[in-house]
């Protein structure tokens, strides 16, 4: 692909991520995040924030203090701006792209004081509390809000319009979204989120306040300031094909992905890590992988694959841009979040799932093409799945690999499933889905 093809697509400027601020479940700050999606260790259990006595499901993913979403929003803003080194002056000159469902004071607010809680209200406010300028804009669209205000970011950066934009999102979990989603069905019975496993019984919601500094590469540069990635490209699509359902073909998804890649003019031989959606709905994760299929090709079958949310819950407006955070990291880290919650594989979910924590420098080869060297797993003979390297036996699981690498993985095993290995992704993608049917990929590379 011509680079006057990629220019016309994505803008002149190359855009990166500067600068990062989270809070979870696991608390404030990137690296308690990281550690626990790293490890595959799931944050959830009782809800005390309210009353659950009377619902279906009494679990969620929540932050053990009192928590005001406008006062954590300040402090994500404040990481990430910190965190990218952006002066006093620099930032009165950017603007917020703010996604959340809402002020939450909004529904118990007096009819003739709603008009002073709206969403661009309410993103006005935080704006002008973290010294942005008013120039912002509010996201509310559901499950791919966050990712859409990433996408509009870097277009606008990647263009010209603007040096560099702040992007935050938040949501902690409520009564009223925990009941509506509690009410649908949607909620998980056994109280875990287990993404493309055999027996998913659906999400769980989480806490979720982020922030990154989305700048031009140039900018960056200029003010001496080190990136943490490369946003190479965004894609998004709609399927229009049913309120609540997802598109089973996931045609949509995988138009979004084809996008993000054509932008960054990265092939999907090279993408070595997805983030993926996957909330551990039935349908929506079985699309999800139909969707990587039709989009990477025969890619799909050894790209390691996870899901954080099955770590850190569904943050709605929050959770692409949580889960940005959380791909950005791991790719800095050199390692692959797990897919936690695994029951057993699922054959309408057939993915090179990270099923066990993988290590910086535990594998130890290289190489392109399919790799069929011996096993050192848990079975005998030689290693002939789809992801390349030595060392599997028979069934599912994949060994610690010692032979010969293939793809992005170095050292990992055989077979559907990721294990032990060093991590050599270039470039990860990180997709959004939402009701209605609106997909959104962001692929990120290592700068």
């Amino acid at each position: 692909m011509t680079d006057t093809v990629l220019t016309a697509r994505r803008g002149p400027r190359s855009v990166v991520v500067g600068g990062m601020g989270v809070l979870s479940a696991f608390g404030r700050g990137v690296p308690p995040l990281l550690r626990a999606a790293l490890d595959g260790r799931a944050a959830f259990g009782p809800v005390g924030r309210f009353e659950v006595s009377g619902r279906r499901v009494d679990r969620a993913a929540l932050h053990p203090e009192p928590l005001l979403l406008e006062r954590e929003l300040g402090r994500a803003i404040e990481a990430a701006c910190t965190s990218a080194g952006l002066s006093a002056a620099r930032r009165a000159d950017c603007p917020l792209y703010l996604a959340v469902h809402g002020d939450p004071a909004l529904a118990r607010s007096a009819p003739a004081e709603r008009a002073g809680h709206g969403a661009g209200a309410f993103a006005a406010a935080v704006a002008r509390r973290a010294g942005l300028s008013g120039a912002g804009r509010a996201y509310t669209s559901g499950c791919t809000a966050s990712a859409d205000a990433v996408a509009d970011a870097a277009s606008a950066v990647a263009r010209g319009r603007v040096e560099r934009v702040v992007v935050a999102a938040g949501y902690l979990v409520e009564a009223d979204q925990f009941a509506v989603f509690d009410a649908g069905g949607a909620l998980a019975r056994d109280g875990r989120v287990r993404p493309f496993s055999a027996g998913r019984t659906g999400l769980l919601l989480g806490d979720g306040v982020a922030a990154v500094v989305v700048e031009a590469a140039d900018a960056a540069r200029a003010r001496g300031a080190d990136c943490l990635a490369v946003l190479a490209g965004w894609g998004r699509a709609g399927d229009a094909y049913h309120v609540c359902r997802p598109r089973p073909d996931g045609a949509g998804l995988a138009r979004a992905i084809g996008a993000a890649l054509h932008r960054g003019g990265v092939g999907p031989e090279r993408v070595g890590y997805v983030n993926a959606h996957g909330a551990g709905t039935v349908l929506g994760d079985r699309a999800e992988a139909a969707a990587l299929h039709l989009a990477l090709g025969p890619a799909a079958a050894r790209v390691p694959v996870s899901s954080t949310k099955s770590v850190h819950g569904q943050a709605l407006e929050a959770g692409a841009l949580l889960e940005l955070v959380v791909t950005v990291a791991a790719l800095r880290a050199g390692r692959l979040p797990v897919n936690a919650g695994l029951l057993g594989p699922d054959p309408d979910c057939a993915l090179n799932l990270v099923r066990e924590p993988t290590g910086a420098g535990a594998g130890t080869g290289q190489g392109a093409g399919p790799g069929t060297g011996p096993g050192s797993g848990p079975g005998a003979g030689p290693g002939t799945g789809p992801e390349a390297g030595a060392g599997t036996g028979a069934g599912p699981e994949t060994g610690a690999g010692t032979g010969a690498g293939a793809g992005p993985e170095a050292g990992t095993g055989a077979g559907p499933e990721t294990g032990a290995g060093a991590v050599r992704a270039g470039h990860a993608l990180s997709l959004s889905t939402a009701f209605g049917g609106a997909n959104t990929a962001l692929l990120v590379g290592v700068p």
